[in-house]
Order: C-alpha cells, then sequence, then structure tokens
C-alpha cells in the first residue's frame, strides 16, 4: 500500500502559513544550509551532554549508592526520564513546532545538570536519579533533532541529512571527555564542576536554537475541519516495515548502552584509571558518529536492511573483541566496533522508518519510535550496572548475542517479504 494512501486527505482544511507568525518558505528555503549546519551543532552538544552523563553517573553512583549494584540507577533514571517524557515532548512539539520545542528542552537541560551539581555537593544520591531523570526530557527531545534534518533537506536528500546530523555527534566525542576531564576537579566536590560545565554548554545550545529557521507548519483556517491524525500506535506497530524500523532501532541501542553504560565500571574493576575511561570513550563515540558521513550514502545506494545487517555483524564483531580480554586496547576496539554498528543500526532504522508514515502522522509515529528506544534503554541501563557487578564482564559481553540475534532475524524476516522499497537513483541533492 502507498505510503498514506489510505488516509484521507484534507487539504482544504489548511490554509498558507501567516507571514508574521510563521517563516515564509522563501526563508525557509534559503537559509536550509545555514539551518542543518546549526542544528547539526545544537547534536553535537546533544552528545557532548550524553556522553558526559554516561562516563561520570556510574562513577559518582558507584560512590554516593548505598549498595554496589545501584551505581548505574542515575543512568538508569536519565534513560527511564527519556521514556516517560517522550509523549510530552510529543505533544509540546506538536502545539509549540520545532523551535519552541528543541528550546524547552535545553532549558530542561539546564535545569537539571544544576539539581546534579548540588546533588553532589549534598552527597544525594536520590538527589541524582531525580536530577538524571529530568535531564531525560532532554535527551527525549534531542531524539527528534534527526527527524528535523530531514524535514530541513529536499526529499534526494534526506538520508544524508540525518547521516550528517548525527554525524555531528563526532563533536561530542572529543568535547564530552575533554570536558569531564578538566572540569571534574574545579570545584571541592570532585565531579561537580562536570555538571556545571554542561550547564553552560546548554546555555550555548540554547542561543543556537534560537537562529534557526525550521520548516514551517500548515496552519487550520478558521472553521476548518482537524485533518485525520492517522493511525494509531498499534496500527502503526501493525505494519511491518515500521516494527522492524522500530524495533532495530531500539535493540541496537539497547545492545550499545547494555556495553558502553557498564564500561567505566568494568574498566574500574579491572584497575585502569579515568583517563583510559575517557579514552575508551571516545573512541566509541567517534565509531558511532564518524561513519555518519557515508552512512546516508550508503543507504542511498544498498538500501536501510543490508546496511542494518552489517551494524548487526559489526556488533557481533565487538562482543567477539570484548571476550579476548581487559586491557585498553581490548576496550577500545570493542567500543569503536559498537559504535559503528549502533551508527549503521541506527541511521538505517531511521531511513527505513520514513518510508511507513505519511507526513500528518510524523509526531506519533516518532513518538513511538523514541519511546521503543528508551524503554529498552532503561532495561538495559540497570542490567548494565547489576549484570557486571554481579556477573562480570565476560557474562554481560555474552547475555548481549541474545537481542542481537533477534535483530538478525527482523531484518532477513523483512527482507524476504519484499516489503521494503529498493534504492531510489541517485540524484544531485
Amino acid at each position: 500500500m502507498a505510503q498514506g494512501a489510505h488516509i484521507p486527505r484534507c487539504a482544504a482544511a489548511v490554509s498558507a502559513p501567516s507571514p508574521k507568525s510563521l517563516p515564509t518558505i522563501a526563508t525557509y528555503t534559503a537559509h536550509m544550509n545555514k539551518n542543518l549546519w546549526l542544528l547539526s551543532l545544537c547534536q553535537g552538544f546533544l552528545l557532548t551532554n550524553n556522553i558526559a552523563f554516561i562516563a561520570i553517573n556510574g562513577l559518582v553512583g558507584l560512590r554516593l549508592a548505598p549498595e554496589a549494584w545501584m551505581a548505574t540507577l542515575p543512568v538508569m533514571g536519565y534513560v527511564l526520564g527519556s521514556a516517560f517524557s517522550t509523549p510530552v515532548v510529543a505533544r509540546v512539539q506538536a502545539h509549540w513546532g520545532r523551535r519552541i520545542g528543541f528550546q524547552t528542552g535545553l532549558v530542561v537541560a539546564l535545569v537539571s545538570t544544576l539539581l546534579a551539581a548540588w546533588a553532589i555537593e549534598s552527597d544525594s544520591f536520590w538527589g541524582l536519579v531525580a536530577a538524571t531523570f529530568v535531564a531525560g526530557y532532554y535527551s527525549a527531545n534531542g531524539q527528534l533533532y534527526r527527524f528535523a534534518a530531514a524535514e530541513l533537506a529536499l526529499p534526494a536528500a534526506r538520508e544524508r541529512a540525518v547521516s550528517w546530523v548525527l554525524a555531528a555527534g563526532l563533536f561530542g566525542a572529543v568535547v564530552g571527555p575533554y570536558l569531564v576531564v578538566h572540569s571534574m576537579q574545579i570545584w571541592k566536590v570532585p565531579f561537580v564542576g562536570a555538571y556545571l560545565a554542561l550547564a553552560a554548554v546548554a546555555l550555548l545550545s540554547l542561543l543556537i536554537m534560537g537562529r534557526i529557521v525550521f520548516a514551517p507548519e500548515p496552519v487550520r483556517a478558521a472553521g476548518a475541519v482537524a485533518p485525520d491524525a492517522g493511525r494509531n500506535v498499534w496500527q502503526l506497530m501493525r505494519e511491518p516495515v515500521f516494527f522492524v524500523a522500530c524495533m532495530a532501532a531500539a535493540l541496537g541501542y539497547g545492545v550499545m548502552n547494555l556495553l558502553m553504560a557498564a564500561t567505566p565500571l568494568a574498566m574500574q574493576q579491572c584497575g585502569l584509571d579515568f583517563a583510559s575511561t575517557a579514552l575508551v570513550l571516545q573512541w566509541h563515540v567517534l565509531g558511532m558518529f564518524a561513519p555518519g558521513f557515508f552512512t546516508g550514502d550508503f543507504i542511498k545506494r544498498w538500501g536501510a536492511l543490508p546496511v542494518m545487517g552489517v551494524g548487526v555483524l559489526l556488533n557481533a564483531a565487538c562482543v567477539v573483541v570484548a571476550l579476548s580480554g581487559v586491557d585498553v586496547l581490548q576496550f577500545s576496539v570493542a567500543l569503536f566496533l559498537l559504535g559503528v554498528g549502533w551508527n549503521f543500526l541506527f541511521t538505517g532504522g531511521t531511513s527505513l522508518s520514513l518510508q511507513a508514515y505519511a507526513p500528518h502522522e510524523k509526531d506519533r509515529a516518532q513518538a513511538v519510535i523514541n519511546f521503543a528506544v528508551f524503554a529498552v534503554m532503561a532495561i538495559t541501563s540497570f542490567a548494565s550496572g547489576a549484570l557486571v557487578t554481579s556477573r562480570g564482564w565476560f557474562w554481560l559481553n555474552t547475555l548481549s548475542l541474545l537481542p542481537l540475534a533477534l535483530t538478525a532475524w527482523m531484518l532477513w524476516s523483512l527482507y524476504r517479504r519484499g516489503a521494503v522499497r529498493p534504492p531510489a537513483p541517485s540524484t544531485p541533492a
């Protein structure tokens, strides 16, 4: 069935955007390249926040937690907050539009990092968990940057736009660990300075977001009938292409989070210092986002499913390397492969999902995908700390092969059904 063919069209229900209230199409088009660059910079700041949170929340949690198995609860709070925030983010975006929606998330980031700094200063474990839970709104909000990138690009360049904005996370690979290492000791209590530095990053990103001109939203004429909202959640999930895109993105993110969140704790257990942990995380985030400069082109040439299949194989290779030893080299190579595998799975899943919903279904469809991602991440955030402290690095890696096998089976099943459109012929962007 053609995309959106079963959904009634209500073109008469909308009017042209008001020049006084919304940017015009001409203004939006003229600034499109600038908009993508600025959005990419905001994506880089988002990943600066995320990688810093992953690097320090488990370690600070281990220092403050009443029991060792609770060490990654602050990481879990971050992910759980993201999951619960997903429907709220969707409503804010639908009501206020992209710019105000994204700026709201950045204000939350500013407040939550200051709250986390206060919690560490006060030696409050549950205060830290609460701060990371609130910060989850920013993470859920930032997950929509990649979809906004597709809206800012011409149809023939959407895969490339998504890939390039995700590639901006490479900025976070360098800045995140560097920021933590050079700010963690500037306050009398370790790591308080790191959260204060993240508050400054959120403020800078807030200023940049105000400069972006997003695609104009249609405005309903007075007395017009509201357009059909499209399929509900269960109808979307019964669409095979959407289901596989959603679950592959969620499981790919889950495996990545399971191993990444546990890495600082595992390296500490192996007697490695924080500088080594920061180096490993830099290589990991490099693997996550450097391929973004090419992944969109790979998808355009070979299609989303083959690229996602390679992502599964790279994740499996990560497990093999991780099981081969516990030196800095093995951690670095394993986490780099994990990052590249995640990039192929997540970028491919995002591109695949664009085939499965109509434009007026975007807020609901994107909320479903992000909720699935964060729900799986919440489970793996808790499991990573519990497994690595009770069963060790070996069993943590071995068990990660189960979701990888499930992802491979779903991709193969969808490929055999022939439900995915073949790659479009290359056209100039």
